[in-house]
C-alpha cells in the first residue's frame, strides 16, 4: 500500500492503522481496501465521527425510531441521548433492560458503529484491552479495527472480490447500512480510492 497517495484524503492517524486491519482481516488487495475505505469513509463522515450521535429532536425521534416513540414520548426524550439509547437499545443485542444502562454504555462507536453488548463482547475477544469495561476505546483507539472486525464478520471481502462496479458497492452498502442510504457518496469514494490504490 502506498500511504503517500492516500494522505491527501485520509488522516495520518487512520493511515497508520490500515496495515493492521489489512493483515488481521485480509483486507489486503486494492479492490478490498477500496471497498472497505469507501464504506468506512461514508459511515464516519470521512473519518470524523466515531461515536453515535443520539442527540435527536422530537421530530428526529419520530422519524428514526417510530417503533419506540409517539409525540408525547418523543417530546419527553428529545435531546437526551442517554435516555434515548437506553430505551431504543434495551433488551436486544445482549443488552439488559432500560434501567441497566446498557443501551447507552454499548451505543454505536467506531467508524462502522459497533452497537450492543454482544457485539462489544465479540470484538473484545480480539483485542488486549477490556472493551466491556472500557467501551469508549472503540471510539478512541479501535475505530478502524472495529470496522474491520464488522467487515470480516459480514464476509465483505468475498463480495468485494466480485469486482469494481457500482452494483458491487450497492451490495456491500446493503450489508453495512441495511439499505442504500448514501449510496452515491459510497460509490464516489470507492472509485476515488480504487484509482489511487490500483
Amino acid at each position: 500500500m502506498n500511504t503517500e497517495v492516500l494522505m491527501s484524503i485520509i488522516p495520518r492517524v487512520v493511515i497508520d492503522k490500515i496495515p493492521l486491519v489489512m493483515d488481521k482481516f485480509t483486507i489486503n488487495t486494492p479492490l478490498r481496501l477500496a471497498h472497505f475505505l469507501a464504506q468506512v469513509s461514508h459511515e464516519s463522515g470521512i473519518f470524523k465521527v466515531s461515536i453515535e450521535n443520539l442527540n435527536y429532536s422530537a421530530k428526529g425521534l419520530l422519524a428514526t425510531f417510530p417503533k419506540y416513540f409517539d409525540v408525547a414520548t418523543a417530546t419527553a426524550y428529545e435531546k437526551k441521548p442517554e435516555k434515548i439509547a437506553n430505551l431504543v437499545y434495551a433488551n436486544r443485542m445482549g443488552n439488559g433492560d432500560k434501567s441497566s444502562g446498557d443501551g447507552y454504555k454499548f451505543r454505536g462507536r467506531g467508524y462502522i458503529q459497533l452497537t450492543g453488548h454482544d457485539n462489544y463482547a465479540s470484538f473484545d475477544a480480539i483485542v488486549e484491552d477490556d472493551i466491556l469495561l472500557n467501551p469508549d476505546l472503540v471510539a478512541t483507539k479501535y475505530q478502524l479495527l472495529s470496522a474491520a472486525w464488522f467487515w470480516n464478520r459480514s464476509k465483505l471481502n468475498s463480495i468485494s472480490d466480485m469486482g469494481d462496479t457500482d452494483d458491487i458497492v450497492k451490495k456491500i452498502t446493503r450489508k453495512v447500512n441495511g439499505g442504500v442510504i448514501g449510496l452515491d457518496d459510497r460509490i464516489k469514494h470507492f472509485h476515488e480510492y480504487y484509482k489511487l490504490l490500483s
